[in-house]
């Protein structure tokens, strides 16, 4: 598997993962009834570098880095990960992350932070702690789950020097 930037090639192979997850509403706070050019405009935000991870031709995951804040909070990182179905359990995301915080860490930042990370998504936050991830902030009842109702969001940050 390798881990590269991604191609304007990649973009339907990368929306087959993205567009089945935020219609899910499970995970992202976005809207999930966006149009399929919406979410692409999402995932592809000028903003967003965009990353797949690809083994024999096959986009398994993606993801992008941008700075969390603007200003004085630009020096902090911010990323999304999504894996495909086929390809989930097999470490992945967690190959993602770590490449994230490379990159990140060639760009200058200085630390990572994901703003909403949702309770429920306990394969996430388990990861992200292995990772070496702290829970910094409880977001009470902050978002809404399409099947479990009003759960908590937690703020994770990890240093990165």
């Amino acid at each position: 598997m390798i881990i590269r930037p991604a191609a304007e090639a990649d973009q339907a192979a990368i929306m087959e993962i993205v567009a089945p997850v935020l219609r899910a509403g499970e995970t992202y706070a976005i809207d999930s009834d966006l149009s399929d050019a919406a979410m692409r405009d999402y995932w592809f935000l000028p903003a967003h570098e965009v990353f797949v991870a690809e083994d024999e031709g096959v986009v398994l995951g993606t993801y992008y880095l941008q700075a969390n804040q603007r200003g004085g909070g630009k020096h902090v990182a911010n990323c999304g990960y999504m894996v495909s179905p086929k390809a989930q359990g097999k470490g992945i995301a967690g190959r993602m992350c770590e490449h994230s915080q490379a990159i990140a860490k060639e760009r200058g930042f200085r630390a990572m932070q994901f703003n909403h990370v949702v309770s429920k998504n306990t394969r996430a936050v388990a990861l992200w702690q292995k990772l070496g991830f702290a829970i910094v902030g409880t977001l009470p009842l902050a978002f809404k789950h399409p099947v479990h109702g009003y759960v908590d969001s937690y703020v994770m940050f990890k240093p990165l020097v």
